[in-house]
């Protein structure tokens, strides 16, 4: 496999055309890089529905769609600000239409080392988001939601607070600490990313960790519950996944910025 440019699309075919389903599209508002800070990308995994994310998305600086996760925009008469891929799962006329209405469609080749979720994660960070939210990823082939929760893990994010939201459950790394927020009984897992995760130490957690190790392998960390309406986290070294079910979704405002 290997890397090649991308190819930035900017022209305008006339042969382009966008199905909407109220025929007109909303071009979702884009601050200047330097103010870029809330950033939604948004990805193709099947049967995925973002209404309830209307909002979020209306509020986000940046809003990437990787490849097929156009459509789930455009079932919203939403366009992204950057659409970026190998658009294999894209139809050509669907991708003019996105270069016709004045997305920046950012094309890469089919063979290639990243996916082209990454690629939009990356086009975030690029561009100056520190906090993501990550639609649409999960729920399809085992391959590629194993693939997209490890990204998660990404060198590159780490600056940047990354939650994938799936249903009523969000997902994110911790590094070094993080507050939970949510309402009693809410579940938390914590799960090692790196072969051994130290140092934990839990508070608001109905099972309490002090200082201690979770490490690949065991399952000792999966279905803990909160206590109250947050609970706080603290590591040492390694990578720990948080995944996070919410009793109560309101998933504009449950997510940090």
């Amino acid at each position: 496999m290997w890397s090649a440019a991308p190819q930035v699309q900017s022209a305008l075919p006339s042969h382009g055309r966008l199905t909407l389903r109220n025929g007109r599209a909303t071009f979702l508002p884009m601050n200047t890089p330097s103010r870029v800070r809330k950033a939604v990308v948004v990805a193709d995994a099947p049967a995925a529905d973002l209404e309830p994310f209307r909002e979020l998305l209306r509020d986000a600086d940046l809003v990437v769609a990787a490849d097929g996760g156009a459509r789930y925009l455009l079932a919203l008469d939403l366009l992204p600000h950057v659409a970026v891929g190998d658009f294999d799962s894209l139809a050509a006329e669907a991708v003019a239409g996105l270069v016709q209405a004045g997305v920046e469609v950012l094309r890469h080749s089919v063979h290639k080392n990243e996916t082209d979720l990454e690629l939009a994660l990356l086009q975030a960070i690029e561009r100056g988001a520190t906090c993501i939210h990550v639609l649409a990823a999960l729920g399809g082939r085992p391959d590629q939601h194993l693939a997209n929760l490890q990204l998660l893990t990404h060198p590159r994010l780490a600056s940047a607070d990354v939650r994938l939201v799936h249903r009523d459950w969000e997902m994110f790394a911790i590094r070094r600490e993080a507050a939970i927020f949510g309402a009693p009984n809410d579940v938390v897992s914590l799960l090692p990313m790196t072969e051994a995760v130290t140092g934990i130490t839990t508070r608001g957690l109905y099972y309490p960790l002090r200082g201690e190790t979770l490490r690949l392998g065991p399952a000792r960390g999966i279905s803990n519950l909160l206590t109250h309406d947050h609970a706080q986290v603290t590591i040492e070294s390694g990578i720990l996944l948080c995944m996070h079910q919410r009793r109560l979704l309101d998933p504009h405002s449950a997510l940090p910025g």
